[in-house]
């Protein structure tokens, strides 16, 4: 059986437009979750049916023409955009929860953030071997989550495609952490 068809609007997609609509729909939050961070508030985005729109297309477009077999998802942002992208792409979609939200066998990976530890956890039987995916998250910080996902997804055996990202905040260089893995950023701060 042939892999299903991306959505053609995707082959000729302006990425350099998306940029601009998504970018003048993101807000800045100052002193937001603590004093001298300028928070970058995607909600507008995600209430802008168009900029919303754009913004799934355009983290979606440079992978059209990769064979992507599954999209996987980062809670939980990431879910918004990588089920939309699944749908683009014509293959399924896989979340990857925090511990404990998801109802069957799990394989599960911690790892290190600034201040502590977290976990995520993927079902067993998510990836195949050979399986061609996409990651998808909202936003690349230090790459910590991201990389903590790829590793779930080649422990399985997945071939990891790429990582796609609505936002990355460059000077802290999480896409280093990301290599081999070839990243995707619509905007870059």
């Amino acid at each position: 059986m042939s892999p299903p068809a991306p959505d053609p609007s995707l082959a000729n997609f302006d990425l350099a437009a998306a940029a601009e609509l998504v970018r003048a729909h993101i807000r800045d939050v100052p002193d937001f979750p603590v004093d001298g961070i300028i928070f970058k508030d995607i909600t507008p985005v995600l209430s802008s049916h168009e900029a919303l729109a754009a913004a799934i297309r355009a983290m979606t477009a440079p992978f059209a023409g990769a064979n992507i077999q599954k999209v996987v998802g980062i809670e939980a942002r990431g879910f918004i955009f990588g089920a939309a992208a699944a749908d683009l792409l014509g293959c399924g979609f896989v979340p990857v929860r925090k511990p404990g939200k998801l109802p069957w066998r799990t394989t599960s990976i911690s790892y290190e953030l600034e201040y502590g530890t977290d976990t995520l956890e993927i079902h067993q039987d998510a990836a195949s071997p050979g399986e061609r995916v996409l990651v998808i998250d909202d936003l690349l910080a230090t790459g910590g989550t991201m990389e903590a996902a790829c590793r779930l997804l080649t422990g399985m055996g997945a071939e990891i495609v790429g990582c796609s990202f609505l936002i990355e905040l460059g000077f802290l260089k999480g896409r280093d952490r990301l290599a081999p893995h070839p990243c995707y950023s619509l905007i870059t701060y």
